[in-house]
């Protein structure tokens, strides 16, 4: 069959999802014996990505330089679209796929001369006017779009009329499933007893409801932390954070924010913790609650209907602060075996190499 030249596209070098998902994509379809490039934008002069990156798949880095300190997230925006398709553009034509994961990418790429495949990982909702014109072309340009859920295609064919493939994320199970005892036992000595979320402080993440959810708890369970890990971002939410730190102070909480964590350490970290808190109010499949099942961490998630159609039975639903605290405190108090075992075999059906199959499988439909 013949081999494919793949670009896959992303805005970041930083461990955020969408630039997760690019990478762990690129290297199983390199697996499969593809042509992989992946192209990302150096913010703040990045020259790679946050890991290493299997060296079967090409690295193209275009270099992103800081703008003035009064420049606007919008400015911003427009000024990564620009610097991307200026380095792109040349180059279109030697790919066979060109595959844009966010919308950044995606307004860099797509045009009537580059037929662009996107995948909507979730649909936003912005109020910056440039974010909300980046959203809306980065959906309707493309002319093919791949969901890595059902619940995603189904909003954007309500939505806009459009019809996506739907391919779920893999994940790196063996990677969070075995991890070092040390490694695990080093954390313990570091955090003690604590709920752990991955993804940092934003409105999306559901910080404002978790800090709720913690003081409730704290009464059942004094002795456990809350730890926030994660938080790289392009956006700008320094009025949330202060929303944030000033809720902290009123309920006289002490959270343990980690910030971005070095990609070795995170799979210990996640693994010792003892519940994973994943109330966010927008997801397109939840990679990182992914990965905690993988590690055997019970997990209590928002209950939303694109969580309910990824993790089934394997996790623990609540809709509001107080029945988050009550999940997080079973979570904390129950053994659950049966939970944990069917996360395990959840994450473990999930795999990179299925998800690169159905992804080549759709590239070659699209002719």
């Amino acid at each position: 069959m013949t081999v494919l030249d793949i670009a896959l596209l992303t805005y970041s070098t930083k461990p955020r999802g969408s630039v997760v998902h690019t990478l762990a994509l690129a290297e199983a379809l390199a697996a499969a014996g593809q042509n992989v490039t992946v192209w990302t934008l150096g913010r703040g002069g990045d020259s790679g990505f946050f890991r290493p990156v299997d060296p079967a798949v090409r690295q193209l880095v275009v270099a992103f330089p800081d703008g003035p300190p009064e420049e606007t997230v919008g400015e911003r925006v427009l000024r990564s679209i620009a610097t991307m398709r200026e380095a792109f553009a040349p180059v279109a034509a030697e790919y066979d796929i060109v595959h844009a994961q966010d919308c950044i990418s995606a307004n860099a790429v797509a045009s009537d001369a580059v037929r662009c495949v996107r995948t909507v990982h979730h649909i936003d909702h912005f109020t910056t006017p440039e974010l909300a014109a980046c959203h809306e072309r980065a959906i309707t340009t493309p002319y093919a779009h791949v969901c890595v859920s059902a619940s995603v295609a189904r909003e954007l064919a309500d939505g806009w009329g459009t019809k996506a493939e739907v391919i779920p994320n893999g994940v790196a199970y063996e990677r969070f499933a075995t991890t070092d005892p040390a490694a695990r036992a080093r954390w313990k000595y570091r955090l003690g007893a604590y709920v752990l979320t991955v993804g940092g402080i934003e409105p999306r993440k559901g910080s404002l409801d978790l800090l709720d959810a913690h003081a409730l708890l704290r009464d059942q369970r004094p002795d456990t932390s809350l730890v926030i890990a994660g938080g790289e971002t392009l956006f700008d939410y320094r009025d949330y954070r202060a929303q944030w730190e000033a809720r902290t102070a009123q309920l006289g909480l002490e959270p343990i924010v980690l910030g971005p964590v070095p990609d070795d350490e995170l799979p210990a970290l996640v693994a010792a913790a003892d519940a994973f808190a994943f109330p966010s109010v927008k997801e397109g499949f939840g990679l990182a609650a992914m990965e905690a099942l993988a590690a055997g961490v019970p997990l209590v998630v928002r209950d939303l209907p694109v969580l309910r159609e990824v993790f089934g039975p394997a996790a623990r639903y609540a809709a509001t602060p107080d029945a988050l605290a009550a999940e997080l405190g079973h979570a904390l108090t129950e053994d659950d075996p049966t939970r944990r075992s069917a996360g395990r075999e959840l994450a473990a059906r999930h795999t990179w190499s299925a998800a690169a199959t159905s992804h080549l499988a759709f590239y070659r439909s699209l002719g």
